[in-house]
C-alpha cells in the first residue's frame, strides 16, 4: 500500500468457501461497462466482520482440519500463517501500490467499505449458493471453485495486444505490448528484433516501477564479489588493423566532410575538397591492388570505395546533401585479459545471477537508406550510473538498472528502472520473451480488458491530481482487502499441494499466488476504484462514468507507441479547443532533418533515440534531460498559431489532438523537463497536469513533455510541417508517395508539407 504503513487493514477469518467470484470483465471499451461481482458469502456465513488480532491468518473449517493428519496440517498451518505474516506486507499488491494514496482518510474507511461489499454480495447470492451446494459433500466445497478459478482468462478476456511470435526485424520502434498489471510504467513493454550479420537479435524492452524493484532484486543472487583479472574469449566489433595503418577511415571521412560541407552551404566544390577525394582514392585503390591483401580487407577497402564513388558524384554533379558514412568494422572474437567480478559465494537458492557493472545502454545502428534498425548483440554505450547483468541460463539474459544502486543526485535519472530481457540469437522468441519476466518475479500474461480499465484509472487518478479525493484512499483500502481475501482463498484450497514444501518452494509459490490474485480479483478492484474516481470527478457513481463519452478505458494501440487517454479531456473536447484558441503547439527538430524523422514516422525521446540506433546530438541538451529525467520525453511549446515557423518545425495547430493523452506534464519556463526531484531544476509547485493552465502559456521558453514520443503518421500527426526548401518538400513528397502515405492526420500531405509560414 502507499499510505506509509502496510498494515493499515487486517486481514478477515475466511470460511474455504468464501470466494472471490470471478465477474464479468468489462469488455464495452467505449460504452457502459458490465458490472462486476463481488465476495461470494459461503454456507458457513459470510465473511468476518471482526478482523484478526494481528498479521494475516488463515482460519480452516472443522471439516477440513479433521480430513487429514492433525500433525501435518497443523504444522503446514503453522508454516504459512508465519510465511504470511513474514511476507505479506512485502510482497503486498503492485495494483495497490501503484494508485496513489491520501494521508487524510481513516484506515477504518477502508474495512468498513471491505466489509460492505463483502456483505452485500453475501446476502445477494447466499440463498442461490445454499441452492447450488445443497447437495455437496462437506470438504469438497472448494471443488468448484478451484474449477472456476482454473479457467483460462484470456477466453473471457483477450489481451488487448496480443504478442507476436517474432516481431519484424530491423523496425526500429519495434512492436509496443500492454503486459498487465503496475509492473511496468504504463503497463508497456516493447519487442524489437534487430537485424545483424549473424540473425535477429530479439531484445523485451520495458521501464519497471519503482514498487515492482523489490520483487525483481528479490530474484537475484547478488553476492559479494571481488575483482579478479582473467583471460576470456570476448566478442568484439572494430576497424581492422590494416585500415588503421593506412587510415582509410579517416582519409574517406575527410573527403566526405569536405564535400559534404560544400553541398551543405550551396558552394562550389573547391581544389581542396577534390585533392581530399583524390588522395582517399588513391589509398583504397593500393589496398584492393595489392595481391597480398586478404578477402576481408578488400571488402573492407571496397566499402571505401563505394563512398568515395558517391563523393565523387557529388563533386562533378552536385545535388542534396549524401547520407552520412560509416567506418568499416567486423565482428570478431579474441582473447583478452580484463579485470571481472567473481562470486564470493555460491547463489541463493531459486534466485538468478547477477553481476553489477557500470551502467549501459544498447548502441544500435539506423540505416538512413533501408530504416532498419541493427545491433550485433554486443556493443554498447556507456552510461552515468550502475547495473546488473542478469543470467537467466539457456543463453538467455537480462539488464536491469535499479532504482536504489543509482542516486538521483549524481546519476542518469531516466535510466532508472529501465530493463532489457535478451533472447538467445534467433527469431520467434517474442511470446517467450514476455513468459521468462516471471522468472524475474514480474507480471508476464499480456494486458486484459480488465486490466487495461485499471491502469487507466491510475492515470487519470494521476492526470487529474485525484490522490487526495475524498473517499480515494479507502477505495484503495478496500481494493487490497479484496485482493488479500483471494490470497488467503488460493493458498486454502492449495493446501495440500504446500504442504511438505521446503521454505525456499513455499516462498516462490506464495509470490506466484500473489501474481495470480492480483489478477483474478482485479475486475472487482476495478469496480471499487471506478466509484471512487467517478464520486470524485463530478458522477454520481462508476456507472454513470463508465456510460460517459470520453470515458476510453484502452489506450490507442494503432500506432507505434501506445497512449492512454484522460476523460476529463475525451469528454470536454470543445472546451479544450477553445482555451487554445490561436494556440499551437510546436517543436523544432534542431540539427535533424525531416525526411530522416519521418523516415522513421515518430518524434521520439533522447531514451528512445538510443535504442532505435539515432545517433546522439540531435536534441539540445540530451544530457541534462538524461539527470533531469525529461529524456524519456520529446518536449513541444506553446505557441501563436499564426507565427511565422522556420524549416524543421513541427506544428500542431490544435493541441487537442495531444492534450487527450494523460502522460503529459509541462512547465511555463525552461526546466529541462525535470522529473528529479533531487535535480536543481525540479519544481514541484510549477509543474502542472492541467490543460487549461497549459493553454495560458506565453513566453518562448515553456515545455510540454509527452512520454517516449509522437507518432508522426497516425492519429497524432501534426497539422504542418515547415520544410527548410521547396527541394527538400519534394523529395519528402517523393519519399512518402513511394510508401503509399498520402494523407497525415486526414489532411493530404501535399497541406501538410508547407514553406515558411504556410
Amino acid at each position: 500500500m502507499g499510505t506509509g504503513s502496510k498494515s493499515s487493514h487486517q486481514s478477515y477469518a475466511v470460511s474455504p468457501t468464501a470466494v472471490a467470484e470471478s465477474p464479468t470483465a468489462p469488455v464495452e471499451l467505449g460504452g457502459v461497462l458490465a458490472d462486476e461481482g463481488g465476495i461470494v458469502g459461503s454456507e458457513a456465513g459470510p465473511v468476518s466482520e471482526e478482523p484478526q488480532a494481528s498479521g494475516h491468518q488463515l482460519v480452516l473449517d472443522e471439516a477440513d482440519a479433521s480430513a487429514g493428519p492433525d500433525t501435518e496440517l497443523a504444522e503446514l498451518e503453522a508454516d504459512v500463517d508465519e510465511f504470511l505474516q513474514e511476507q505479506f506486507n512485502q510482497f503486498d499488491s503492485p495494483q495497490a501500490e501503484e494508485m496513489p494514496q491520501t494521508a487524510t482518510a481513516q484506515p477504518e474507511e477502508g474495512e468498513a467499505a471491505l466489509q460492505e461489499v463483502a456483505q452485500e454480495d453475501g446476502e445477494a447470492t447466499a440463498q442461490e449458493a445454499g441452492q447450488a451446494d445443497s447437495d455437496v459433500p462437506a470438504g469438497d466445497e472448494a471443488t468448484p471453485l478451484a474449477e472456476e478459478l482454473d479457467e483460462p482468462e484470456e477466453e473471457k478476456d483477450p489481451p488487448l495486444t496480443p504478442v507476436p511470435a517474432a516481431p519484424p526485424v530491423g523496425a526500429p520502434t519495434g512492436v509496443p505490448l500492454l503486459v498487465g498489471g503496475p509492473d511496468f510504467i504504463n503497463s508497456e513493454a516493447t519487442l524489437v528484433a534487430y537485424d545483424s550479420e549473424d540473425g535477429p537479435r530479439e531484445v523485451l524492452l520495458a521501464h519497471i516501477s519503482e514498487d515492482a524493484e523489490d520483487r525483481l532484486l528479490d530474484a537475484l543472487s547478488i553476492a559479494g564479489t571481488h575483482t579478479e583479472e582473467i583471460e576470456v574469449e570476448e566478442q568484439v566489433k572494430g576497424r581492422l588493423d590494416l585500415d588503421k595503418k593506412m587510415k582509410l577511415a579517416e582519409l574517406t571521412k575527410t573527403a566526405v566532410t569536405s564535400v559534404q560541407h560544400k553541398l551543405n552551404q550551396e558552394l562550389p566544390m573547391s581544389e581542396a575538397s577534390i585533392a581530399k577525394h583524390e588522395k582517399a582514392v588513391d589509398a583504397v585503390s593500393a589496398v584492393l591492388n595489392d595481391p597480398g591483401t586478404s578477402e576481408a580487407e578488400k571488402a573492407m577497402a571496397q566499402h571505401y570505395l563505394d563512398q568515395l564513388d558517391v563523393v565523387k558524384d557529388k563533386i562533378d554533379n552536385g545535388g542534396t546533401p549524401m547520407p552520412w558514412m560509416d567506418a568499416y568494422e567486423v565482428t570478431g572474437t579474441k582473447m583478452v585479459t580484463k579485470q571481472v567480478q567473481v562470486s564470493d559465494g555460491e547463489p541463493e537458492p531459486g534466485t538468478l545471477v547477477a553481476t553489477a557493472r557500470k551502467a549501459s545502454r544498447i548502441k544500435a545502428a539506423l540505416d538512413s537508406e533501408t530504416g532498419q534498425s541493427s545491433w550485433d548483440g554486443v556493443t554498447r554505450s556507456h552510461a552515468n550510473g550502475t547495473e546488473y547483468e542478469i543470467d537467466m541460463g539457456d543463453g538467455w539474459k537480462a539488464v536491469y538498472r535499479p532504482y536504489k544502486e543509482n542516486d538521483p543526485s549524481s546519476t542518469e535519472y531516466s535510466l532508472r528502472g529501465q530493463l532489457e530481457v535478451h533472447a538467445p540469437q534467433g527469431a520467434g522468441n517474442g511470446e517467450q520473451l514476455v513468459e521468462r519476466l516471471e522468472q524475474l518475479h514480474l507480471m508476464n500474461k499480456p494486458m486484459t480488458a480488465a486490466e487495461g480499465e485499471w491502469t487507466y484509472l491510475a492515470n487519470n487518478i494521476q492526470a487529474q491530481k485525484l490522490e487526495k479525493a475524498a473517499g480515494m484512499k479507502a477505495a484503495m483500502e478496500t481494493a487490497q482487502g479484496l485482493q488479500d481475501l483471494q490470497v488467503q482463498e488460493i493458498v486454502h484450497q492449495r493446501m495440500e499441494s504446500l504442504m511438505g514444501l521446503d521454505s525456499d518452494d513455499l516462498q516462490t509459490q506464495m509470490k506466484r499466488i500473489h501474481l495470480e490474485a492480483a489478477q483474478k480479483v482485479l475486475p472487482m478492484k476495478v469496480q471499487v476504484v471506478r466509484d471512487a474516481v467517478a464520486k470524485a470527478s463530478g458522477f454520481t457513481n462508476g456507472s454513470e462514468l463508465a456510460a460517459s463519452p470520453g470515458y476510453e478505458p484502452a489506450p490507442t494501440t494503432d500506432g507505434r507507441w501506445l497512449t492512454w487517454s484522460r476523460f476529463d479531456v475525451t469528454g470536454k473536447h470543445e472546451e479544450i479547443q477553445s482555451a487554445f484558441t490561436g494556440r499551437a503547439l510546436t517543436h523544432s527538430i534542431g540539427s535533424g532533418d525531416i525526411a530522416s524523422l519521418l523516415g522513421t514516422g515518430v518524434l521520439a525521446s533522447t531514451e528512445k533515440r538510443a535504442v532505435m540506433g539515432i545517433g546522439s546530438g540531435i536534441g539540445q541538451s540530451e544530457q541534462s534531460d538524461k539527470m533531469t529525467g525529461g529524456a524519456n520525453s520529446v518536449f513541444l511549446r506553446v505557441n501563436s498559431d499564426s507565427g511565422y515557423y522556420g524549416g524543421g518545425t513541427l506544428i500542431w495547430d490544435d493541441p487537442s489532438v495531444l492534450m487527450r493523452r494523460s502522460d503529459y506534464y509541462a512547465y511555463a519556463g525552461d526546466h529541462y523537463g525535470a522529473i528529479n526531484p533531487d535535480h536543481h531544476n525540479y519544481s514541484k509547485s510549477a509543474i502542472t497536469r492541467d490543460p487549461m493552465k497549459i493553454a495560458g502559456f506565453g513566453g518562448d521558453s515553456n515545455e510540454v513533455m509527452f512520454r517516449n514520443g509522437i507518432d508522426l503518421l497516425g492519429a497524432e500527426a501534426p497539422s504542418r510541417i515547415v520544410c527548410g526548401s521547396a527541394g527538400e518538400r519534394d523529395s519528402i513528397l517523393s519519399s512518402l508517395s513511394a510508401r503509399g502515405i498520402t494523407e497525415l492526420g486526414g489532411k493530404p500531405v501535399e497541406d501538410v508539407l508547407c514553406l515558411n509560414k504556410y
